[in-house]
């Protein structure tokens, strides 16, 4: 990064925060403390109303705006794929404002600009599978869950978890305080306090049904940062499984978020995968028939053989 681009990126990073300390700014654009001392110095020069000194942090005078800037060609289509992704994968109310600002965007580039973004756009596609369209009540519940998170309102819905628990259950009632969405390989989850469990819980919103607003309010906790936030890890069965080398490459690129480790040989590909339920594993596994064994455990083994005989007995 040259010192123009520099001293661009320093004033708005100064316009995002309250206050921002040389170090951080050294270690955020990889140059040293004395250069940051002297990018200040170059910005207060230049009438950039800056307050502050070495040692304490600096910030911008109250009211002081940086004038509109200009795109290149890669940032501007950067924000206009990133409109794209936004209007494919948000709620109605998200899609229409995306489409606005990709409208905002486009004005002020310049002509030049805005030809040659239109011809890199065009050689790109953003395209999305099938089973990751959203459906309606998806969609809307995106919408009522993200205003819910924003007025700090608890939510209740219905919910269907994928296996059912100990004692037969599938389905149960939540009341949860929500904490914020995360859009995971195309499926959004909730990240939430549920008063049933009295803990963070996630939830998928292709599960939920009867979503429901609530008057009781809620605080986030001042601990709680979404994008800091890490689920614990519970999956503490591992399984091991050995592929027919003519699949191994299709096995690689499903990209099964179970997967831990993989090995390739000449017999095959060995992958390692760690799960809550070995019932989490047994669709997968099936699904790629003769082309897979199944290692150890033991107990797993023999779960895929009796869906076998079951299978065969229908046939």
């Amino acid at each position: 990064m040259n010192k123009t681009d520099r001293l661009l990126a320093i004033v708005l990073e100064l316009e995002r925060k309250e206050i921002v300390r040389a170090e951080d700014l050294a270690t955020l654009f990889e140059t040293s403390v004395r250069t940051i001392y002297r990018d200040i110095q170059a910005l207060s020069e230049a009438g950039v109303p800056i307050i502050g000194a070495p040692g304490t942090g600096y910030s911008l005078m109250e009211g002081y705006f940086l004038p509109p800037i200009s795109f290149n060609v890669q940032e501007a289509v950067s924000l206009l794929i990133g409109t794209d992704f936004i209007e494919q994968q948000f709620d109605d109310d998200y899609r229409v404002r995306a489409q606005a600002a990709r409208g905002k965007i486009e004005a002020i580039l310049s002509e030049s600009v805005r030809n040659e973004a239109s011809r890199t756009r065009k050689s790109m596609r953003l395209l999305i599978s099938d089973k990751q369209v959203k459906p309606s009540k998806e969609k809307k519940y995106l919408e009522k869950i993200r205003r819910a998170i924003l007025n700090e309102r608890k939510i209740g819905f219905h919910y269907a978890k994928r296996l059912a628990d100990f004692e037969g259950n599938r389905h149960s009632v939540r009341t949860v305080a929500p904490y914020g969405l995360v859009l995971i390989q195309g499926s959004w989850m909730l990240v939430a306090r549920c008063d049933l469990r009295q803990d963070i819980r996630h939830f998928r919103l292709s599960r939920m049904t009867k979503l429901i607003d609530l008057e009781e309010r809620f605080e986030l906790p001042a601990y709680f940062n979404l994008r800091d936030y890490t689920p614990p890890d519970d999956r503490h069965l591992q399984v091991r499984l050995q592929f027919n080398p003519d699949i191994s490459d299709r096995v690689k690129e499903s990209n099964y978020h179970y997967i831990e480790d993989m090995e390739e040989h000449q017999d095959g590909l060995y992958v390692v995968l760690r799960v809550r339920q070995l019932e989490e594993l047994l669709q997968w596994v099936l699904g790629w028939g003769a082309g897979v064994i199944v290692l150890e455990p033991e107990s797993f083994r023999n779960r895929i053989r009796e869906e076998a005989e079951k299978m065969l007995k229908r046939y």
